[in-house]
């Protein structure tokens, strides 16, 4: 029988997630569909009564779900209890399972190539679904302090409980303040494709910085070109798309599938 997995957010025409366990179903035997929902709130409930009934397999979520999705599940295990943020859900020994893999989606792109992490100054732009994954991802390789910027205030506050180490900077002083970073991940949609943008260029970044960006569509936002111009050390987020996923279909088949050539390849021709 053929197991169905999916992808459910709003908006998400641009995921790539089809065409990456697509290519891992195919490359292992598994006999799978995957495909995105365009889901609502109303929604969530049947979709997960559906993994109950073993309709669907399994299923990944991403914005706006990532929070809301968890008043469905029977239990949230490892990084996904640690920041209260799930993308990767599924059945296991009777009970509907959420788990977070961007955190290790994270740290596997990106995080293992930064030097003396101890000593840097990371900021995480924006509050949003992402956003704790990347804050537990750089308390884990050893950041000492974070900071973090939203345009609404109140999500900062918000996540400040969870995580009370961080430190909070007005959205209003983020053109001012950038310069006093090494680490810069970009945690909101702003640069997304056929979305709105940053209204300031990153000029007073510090020439050793790292920008991170968690957008993989388009491959280079306004602000990772204009950082790469400058010489600056930039990474987009396809990587870490890549790695999350690869967690989330060992999670589902229990294959470490390979991340090779051919899929990046295959991938970059999508985006191009």
């Amino acid at each position: 029988m053929k197991k169905i997995f999916l992808i459910i957010g709003n908006p998400i025409k641009h995921s790539l997630s089809p065409v990456l366990h697509e290519y891992w179903f195919k490359k292992y035997g598994v006999k799978a569909s995957y495909s995105t929902i365009e889901a609502n709130d109303k929604d969530l409930e049947d979709i997960i009564k559906k993994i109950r009934n073993k309709e669907i397999a399994g299923i990944n979520v991403t914005l706006p779900f990532k929070q809301k999705i968890i008043n469905y599940v029977d239990k949230i295990v490892n990084d996904a209890e640690l920041t209260g943020s799930v993308n990767t859900v599924l059945f296991d020994n009777n009970k509907i399972i959420g788990e977070n893999t961007d955190v290790f989606g994270l740290q596997a792109a990106y995080l293992k190539e930064i030097d003396n992490c101890g000593s840097k100054n990371a900021l995480v732009i924006g509050a949003g679904g992402v956003s704790p994954s990347v804050i537990l991802s750089l308390k884990k390789t050893g950041v000492k302090k974070i900071t973090i910027s939203n345009r609404t205030n109140e999500k900062c506050i918000f996540l400040k409980k969870k995580f009370k180490y961080l430190d909070i900077l007005k959205w209003e002083s983020l053109e001012n303040e950038i310069k006093n970073f090494d680490i810069i991940v970009n945690a909101t949609s702003l640069g997304l494709k056929d979305g709105e943008d940053f209204k300031f260029n990153f000029t007073s970044t510090k020439k050793s910085v790292t920008y991170i960006d968690t957008i993989y569509n388009p491959l280079q936002t306004k602000t990772y070109k204009h950082l790469k111009e400058e010489g600056k050390k930039v990474f987009n987020g396809l990587d870490m798309f890549i790695y999350q996923g690869q967690k989330s279909f060992y999670l589902w088949n229990k294959i470490n599938p390979e991340i090779d050539n051919e899929l990046i390849e295959l991938l970059n021709s999508k985006l191009k």
